[in-house]
């Protein structure tokens, strides 16, 4: 991979379309036959976040997992319509290493398919569900005609988080060139005596002081000049279920600073001025 020179500061905005129970973290108690008996939040959640982004006059991008664009199409299209770039973040939400090659494109297919057919347009991004991404992955995303991933997370804090080692990780690198037409935009880490700590948004923007994460991302478009940021609609959710049987860690990771995400999200948006992906791809010339 060869790093791609930025020579202006870029803030990347990005969301995570999938609802509350596809989680990872609710894999062991909600299984995914179990998905259509439960109540549907994501478009509740989804229109809040729109109408946040309009308010702020934004455009993100915006990773729909596939079963979710199957069962509610017109969600897709409201994202589309709203001038938000739509996509792909799988279908199943299944961890990628978990998967056969041939399961993998079945499902990437399967989903880019599906988005596209709900807004007329091509879907050109993929970021893989729990940022479980492999190298093998980034070939077969090729194959299948994407032009972007944005699923790594150069830390090792998590253990649900995939690996590239193609990739020769420095503090600041934010987009690798892969191959020709085909790019690799990371997840910030924050660089703390040699750890890299995650910075990207998500639980990591909840748990974290607002003033700590803003001072964080001007760092790290100090070193990198690209900040990129993610969040899923049931960060937001402060009236979500919550299962019976949840363990003490997994309710922590999950619910763990909801209640003010919206509010820290408002302020975020107030203070930077974010894109989507694709918009900055073509602003770098490299679509």
């Amino acid at each position: 991979m060869k790093k791609v020179n930025i020579n202006s500061d870029l803030y990347l905005l990005s969301f995570d379309i999938e609802d509350w129970f596809q989680v990872e973290n609710f894999k062991g108690f909600i299984k995914k036959e179990d998905w259509e008996n439960k109540k549907l939040r994501v478009v509740v959640n989804t229109e809040k976040l729109l109408d946040i982004l309009d308010k702020n006059k934004t455009k993100a991008t915006f990773f729909i997992l596939g079963w979710i664009a199957k069962k509610i199409p017109n969600l897709i299209s409201e994202i589309s319509k709203r001038g938000h770039e739509i996509a792909s973040h799988g279908y199943g939400h299944d961890l990628i290493y978990n998967l056969t090659e041939t399961e993998f494109r079945i499902d990437i297919r399967r989903s880019k398919n599906v988005l596209e057919d709900i807004i007329g347009k091509e879907v050109i991004g993929y970021r893989a569900p729990s940022f479980s991404i492999t190298d093998r992955a980034l070939n077969i995303l090729m194959e299948e005609g994407f032009k972007y991933d944005s699923s790594y997370f150069p830390t090792l804090i998590h253990d649900n988080y995939g690996k590239l080692n193609s990739l020769k990780y420095k503090k600041e690198n934010a987009i690798e060139k892969v191959k020709e037409n085909f790019y690799e935009i990371l997840i910030p880490t924050l660089d703390f005596t040699n750890i890299n700590i995650p910075w990207g948004g998500g639980g990591y923007f909840r748990f974290i002081p607002y003033p700590v994460f803003r001072r964080g991302i001007n760092k790290i478009i100090r070193t990198r000049k690209v900040f990129l940021f993610y969040l899923h609609p049931w960060e937001i959710d402060t009236l979500q279920p919550i299962p019976n049987n949840i363990k003490k860690i997994d309710y922590l990771r999950h619910y763990g600073g909801i209640i003010g995400t919206e509010n820290k999200l408002n302020k975020l948006l107030n203070d930077f001025s974010f894109i989507s992906i694709q918009e900055a791809l073509k602003f770098l010339k490299l679509l």
